[in-house]
């Protein structure tokens, strides 16, 4: 279900974004279909960097976009969604990025392929 964007909501971030959700498979539907949204994760796994409920806005992930350590993702890992960090890089199998995902407080979720990354945070609200 899509969420109306209300154009003070715009007018309170440098990027327009096309749908507001949760940290969920459908923000990631969203986002693999290349729109900027506004993701709204739930938890204190990445506090103080983000509170639970702040919204922040996320970018589609493409083959052109640069991840680092230290970016806050929207991922899948494990079948769970989140809004996390890169812990690091390394190189997989057939020469590919490999992505250590975890939270702010020491927690790691796990490694992902590229491929379970939807969205890069570009701006926290």
């Amino acid at each position: 279900m899509e969420t109306k964007i209300l154009e003070q909501d715009v007018q309170e971030t440098k990027f327009a974004y096309t749908y507001s959700g949760f940290e969920n498979a459908e923000t990631a539907k969203h986002l693999r279909e290349g729109e900027v949204c506004k993701v709204t994760g739930i938890g204190n796994s990445m506090t103080p960097i983000l509170k639970s409920r702040q919204p922040v806005i996320c970018t589609p992930v493409t083959d052109e976009t640069e991840l680092k350590k230290r970016d806050i993702v929207l991922c899948k890992v494990k079948g769970h969604f989140y809004l996390h960090l890169i812990w690091s890089v390394k190189k997989g199998k057939n020469n590919t990025e490999q992505y250590l995902i975890g939270n702010n407080h020491g927690h790691a979720n796990g490694t992902v392929g590229r491929q379970q990354i939807f969205g890069k945070v570009v701006e926290i609200l």
